[in-house]
């Protein structure tokens, strides 16, 4: 049945049944039987006939568009199982939020190598616009990342937990005793980000306007240089990621819950890929991430 919905897919899209033949490579009334048979499958009429012309019937308009979409994911199961017959060629590039502090990104991409070890794996951070950027672009196929904006259709957009927000601040500050901080409190503390140069300006502007957090800014480049100045005395960083104290730097380094107005800030992370670059291996290790989220909570 699948060669006779192309068949008649290439008459509606030709208008003609002699062109659609010779795009076919079969003879004009072999075409015609062909959408003949497939009307005889269906119970329904696909095209009306009158002479030497026809037209398309609204069954038959509402089964051409449908059978687009039909024949599109047949071709790229095809493409997807050759893929994966032939691993070796399998590759994969996925993003992740710069200042992410969660061990779940790193644990997902630890199982996924060892299930699929012939599958060649790009891993890539930056903050949310750059990975919105490199996903709209199509250098990656996938990333964790908060959620700043509404969802889009053009998207999937795979919630994986809800977080509430924390900062991190050095062992010996007064602030590391508390047991909440509200951003009204942490007004002459220096707030450090984690941000390429280019960046700096619309995450300044997110936690400035959206978290509400009014003062300094400072920046790093890394996770590590920002934690390095965290500890240093300098100011206080977001954290990406949940609430679980940072093992390696033992009490010099404190996560204090943030709140708003008296009430915790919570934030959305999710796994985002175009919808139209769906495919095996990307919703697979979105599986995998999932998991180890689910773990987590």
């Amino acid at each position: 049945m699948l060669k006779q919905i192309k068949y008649f897919q290439a008459v509606v899209r030709c208008n003609s049944f002699s062109e659609a033949a010779e795009e076919c490579y079969i003879s004009q009334s072999a075409i015609s039987q062909q959408i003949q048979a497939l009307e005889r499958e269906l119970g329904v009429s696909l095209l009306e006939r009158k002479n030497r012309k026809f037209t398309v019937t609204p069954a038959g308009e509402h089964f051409y568009k449908k059978s687009l979409i039909l024949t599109a994911d047949f071709d790229k199961l095809c493409r997807e199982t050759a893929q994966i017959a032939c691993g070796k060629d399998a590759k994969i590039c996925v993003g992740h939020l710069k200042g992410y502090s969660g061990r779940e990104f790193h644990q997902a991409v630890a199982d996924f190598t060892e299930k699929y070890p012939d599958v060649s794996i790009q891993i890539i951070n930056g903050n949310h616009e750059e990975l919105y950027d490199e996903l709209r672009q199509e250098r990656a196929d996938l990333v964790l990342s908060d959620q700043r904006r509404a969802f889009s259709d053009e998207y999937v957009n795979s919630l994986l937990v809800t977080h509430e927000c924390y900062i991190e601040i050095a062992g010996r500050h007064a602030i590391a005793g508390m047991e909440s901080v509200d951003v009204s409190e942490l007004r002459g503390v220096p707030c450090i980000l984690v941000a390429s140069a280019s960046q700096q300006e619309n995450e300044q502007t997110y936690y400035r306007d959206i978290v509400g957090i009014n003062g300094e800014y400072l920046f790093a480049e890394n996770l590590e240089e920002a934690r390095l100045l965290v500890i240093g005395g300098k100011g206080f960083m977001p954290v990406e990621g949940d609430g679980q104290p940072v093992q390696q730097f033992g009490t010099t380094l404190h996560r204090v819950p943030l709140l708003r107005n008296g009430k915790p800030i919570k934030r959305n992370y999710c796994a985002f890929w175009k919808a139209d670059n769906s495919g095996y291996y990307i919703e697979e290790f979105a599986d995998i991430l999932k998991s180890k989220f689910s773990v987590s909570c």
